[in-house]
């Protein structure tokens, strides 16, 4: 077996047939001529391929140092491998999720279980995401090389209620003091002229390629064909309530008979320091059911009432931020999610909705000349879809940035299914107080 193992032949067979496989899988079969590279590191050795080596060392050894270069050259093929078609780590940032998710879990997400993105721009850092480390924005990668989006087969497609990752939809154009808000509801809260001109709160204005927007996580509550709508803070989805998940939470209005509440009670109660918001008699709180009927059970509490923003009541940094639409986040809709080759009646009225479908994420000429729509230069009435839509919202219902903001998630901006906890660290505790030891290694649901 030991002799088996060591024979050439049976190297470059083993090798050649695990990247025949990924080929195939890749489907860009100029990729095949990397075999005569692997027939040659094997069998005919004609070129120094590990040129940081020395090809006949003394004692057939090489130094240490040698041995190290190696070592990390191989670590961080090895890993840009699996980080960019099998799995990637990514960190919660933003209560958008809790109790679902918290701030400080750290996650592992399948890029397997809807087929991994070939990456837009091949040609960059390794183990960074769109700024180099220790900079403030300097890009990690540069355009030099461009590629269209393409999907490899995967386990299979998004389900109503998967916990996904994907790239920010309004993250094309960034201000880099604030790389996590979005650009266009900046531009109509302040105004274009300021938040360009404005570089000290703002920061430069930036674009990025699809695969280089900031990476978001939420839950997809609509799929390709659903009709979706909040009545009440109560999402329901083809005229069915949504499930009710144990993380799922909302914000309350906390009255107390004039003393203040335990600190220590709602440090039981996992609602973190930054949740904590004290108003005129009482608080606000984001909670959830099981929360709601612990907080009544204490002896101060009066009432514990949930905010909910009247029907009409029009949010203007709604999706899609028109008054045609004066829905708010907890009245909303109804709104079908666009599926790949469905055609849809074309107005100035519903333009709105699907402007930015057509003219970014479909890359079309879309101009509005009177009453008439203009797609790349002729007039149209209809609209086909190329491409499928999500529509994603965070469990933490009135803290979440989601679809009901800036609309739909496209095909090609998912990065993978959230699988499982690996670690979770608390912020507002020191350690090792601060190792959530339950959290760590459960699955995602």
């Amino acid at each position: 077996m030991r002799n088996l193992l060591s024979n050439k032949w049976f190297k470059f067979i083993s090798v050649g047939l695990l990247y025949s496989l990924w080929v195939l899988w890749l489907g860009s079969y100029w990729w095949f001529i990397g075999l005569a590279i692997i027939f040659d590191i094997y069998i005919t050795e004609k070129v120094h391929w590990a040129f940081w080596k020395k090809k006949n060392p003394p004692n057939g050894k090489q130094t240490k140092f040698v041995e190290w270069v190696d070592a990390i050259i191989f670590a961080v093929i090895a890993a840009t491998f699996i980080r960019m078609f099998f799995i990637e780590a990514y960190t919660i940032p933003t209560s958008s999720m809790e109790k679902s998710l918290l701030v400080g879990d750290y996650l592992f997400v399948s890029k397997t279980a809807y087929g991994p993105k070939t990456p837009n721009t091949p040609l960059s850092f390794p183990f960074v995401h769109n700024k180099l480390p220790l900079t403030h924005h300097t890009k990690s990668y540069v355009e030099w090389i461009k590629r269209p989006y393409k999907r490899l087969k995967g386990f299979g497609d998004i389900k109503n209620n998967d916990v996904v990752v994907f790239h920010f939809p309004e993250g094309d154009t960034v201000a880099t003091n604030i790389p996590t808000a979005s650009y266009y509801q900046l531009i109509r809260e302040y105004g274009r002229e300021r938040v360009w001109s404005d570089t000290r709160n703002f920061g430069e204005i930036i674009a990025h390629p699809v695969d280089k927007c900031e990476n978001y996580i939420k839950r997809c509550v609509g799929i390709p064909g659903d009709e979706i709508k909040v009545v009440n803070s109560q999402l329901f989805v083809n005229g069915e309530p949504q499930k009710h998940y144990e993380g799922m939470q909302y914000d309350y209005v906390v009255k107390t008979n004039g003393t203040s509440i335990n600190s220590k009670r709602l440090d039981q109660l996992h609602i973190a320091n930054d949740d904590r918001t004290v108003s005129g008699t009482g608080y606000i709180f984001p909670l959830t059911e099981e929360n709601v009927n612990k907080l009544k059970e204490f002896n101060n509490i009066t009432s514990v009432t949930k905010i909910v923003e009247e029907p009409g009541d029009w949010d203007r940094n709604a999706f899609p931020s028109d008054e045609n639409y004066p829905w708010n986040r907890d009245n909303y809709g109804p709104l079908t999610i666009p599926a790949r080759g469905a055609t849809i009646s074309l107005t100035t009225d519903n333009l709105p909705l699907y402007q930015r479908i057509i003219d970014v994420y479909e890359n079309n000429d879309l101009e509005v000349n009177g009453g008439q729509i203009l797609i790349n230069g002729e007039a149209a009435d209809s609209y086909t879809f190329k491409m499928d839509y999500y529509w994603m919202m965070g469990d933490n219902r009135d803290n979440s940035a989601d679809s009901r903001f800036w609309g739909f998630v496209p095909e090609d901006h998912v990065v993978g299914k959230a699988k499982f906890i690996w670690l979770s660290l608390d912020k507002d505790k020191g350690f090792p107080k601060n190792i959530r030891i339950r959290r760590m290694f459960q699955t995602i649901k």
